[in-house]
């Protein structure tokens, strides 16, 4: 593991200094899960509830999310995403708890001195909270979790893939 860098010898944040970095071509992909109620999940497949089109609306969101991350995340570069792409995919079939899922991904890319993990983060992390706030008047026990870098190629440090 590497020294942390956005510390300055002060022991202050700081914003790193990526001047001398190459511009690279820069992917990332992030994933989070949002556990539900069967029968919020029927809802939200039938367009059901009753804000609107949840899935389309999560989209639209979670784009916005990943473009907005400099504003959220103190020492985020504002970066010029080049896209970002959300999918979801639902898990139909109760887990033990007797509740589905949907599972959202994005993938983020740029070209530039510095990586899009944290838009592509926090993408999902805008789409999962935007289909909870889209569905709670019917499930408040939705949940979402298990966000994690899935990958992210460029930069000096290379190819990433959770293992």
């Amino acid at each position: 593991m590497g020294d942390l860098t956005h510390f300055n010898k002060a022991g202050r944040a700081r914003m790193v200094d990526v001047s001398h970095k190459a511009s690279t071509e820069r992917a990332a992909t992030a994933q989070a899960r949002v556990s539900m109620l069967p029968e919020t999940l029927v809802l939200i497949r039938k367009g059901k509830i009753a804000k609107g089109d949840v899935l389309a609306v999560a989209q639209v969101a979670g784009v916005m999310g990943a473009k907005r991350t400099p504003d959220l995340i103190p020492m985020c570069h504002p970066l010029l995403i080049s896209s970002v792409d959300l999918s979801f995919q639902e898990e139909s079939q109760p887990d033990r708890e007797g509740r589905c899922a949907i599972t959202v991904t994005a993938t983020v890319k740029t070209t530039g001195p510095t990586g899009v993990e944290m838009e592509a983060m926090t993408a999902v992390s805008v789409a999962a909270l935007t289909i909870y706030d889209m569905c709670k008047a019917v499930d408040k026990g939705i949940t979402f979790g298990d966000i994690a870098l899935l990958s992210k190629s460029g930069g000096k440090s290379g190819v990433y893939k959770r293992g």
